[in-house]
């Protein structure tokens, strides 16, 4: 299938590493042009460079928990890319822990971030977007169920996706679509670190793996090809939905 890729282009946050670069690798790999960011500049340098660097990848290091990042994200890929055909939202998962264990400025981090970056982004975004756009954002499973031990994830992440379904209906009438990504267990370095954190590694391995129907946890090119087929002009009259990528983890519709 021709995903209709070829000379678009794609601001990609969160993307040096894990579920934001698998995605960043299968746009470019069919023809679009990316840039991507993260926190750390020296790791957007190295995943820009494994993406063949300019033209095809570009990168610029941000916070968006910082106010003026997402305004100047967005000055950087009309400036890189010549264009901006929609964006993929990824920012850094929460701290982990149970409602009643979470500090209340661990909330008030994630607000800032999670949230309210996320929002700061796609009102800088919206501006520049044609018809036939797209805005993707990386949610979890946690919108439909909660998931143990991540109970500010489970706060936040289904208001965002209500806020992208109502994204949806006010940028619908633009020929903008609006989504979520709702990726399960993916063997990226966050799953890696909240195993660590639960003080059993293999054992919290084993038991994710024995409640998914695959029985295996998923790769990052299986949410990245899910993910670029979503934002391409193939999937152009999916909007307003949340799109599982979990292995069958979730149990809800």
């Amino acid at each position: 299938m021709d995903l209709g890729l070829g000379g678009r282009g794609y601001l990609l946050t969160g993307a040096s590493r894990g579920l934001g670069f698998a995605t960043a690798r299968a746009l470019v790999d069919d023809g679009a042009r990316v840039l991507i960011s993260s926190r750390t500049s020296s790791s957007v340098d190295a995943a820009v460079t494994s993406l063949g660097g300019a033209p095809a990848a570009y990168g610029l290091p941000a916070d968006l928990a910082a106010p003026g990042a997402a305004a100047e994200l967005v000055a950087a890929a009309v400036r890189d890319l010549g264009r901006v055909d929609g964006a993929l939202v990824s920012v850094g998962g929460p701290a982990p822990g149970r409602v009643l264990e979470t500090d209340e400025a661990d909330w008030r981090d994630a607000v800032d971030s999670v949230l309210l970056g996320t929002i700061r982004l796609v009102k800088a975004l919206v501006p520049v977007l044609g018809e036939g756009a797209a805005i993707g954002l990386v949610l979890s499973t946690s919108v439909r169920q909660p998931i143990p031990h991540l109970a500010i994830s489970n706060g936040l992440r289904p208001g965002l996706a209500m806020t992208a379904k109502a994204l949806a209906d006010e940028l619908g009438p633009r020929g903008i679509r609006v989504l979520g990504l709702l990726p399960g267990t993916i063997a990226t370095d966050r799953i890696t670190d909240i195993e660590a954190a639960s003080g059993e590694p293999e054992a919290m391995r084993a038991r994710t793996e024995a409640d998914i129907p695959l029985r295996r946890v998923g790769r990052p090119e299986e949410f990245g090809k899910v993910a670029a087929f979503a934002l391409s002009p193939a999937a152009s009259y999916l909007t307003g939905t949340m799109i599982p990528v979990d292995g069958g983890i979730t149990r809800a519709l």
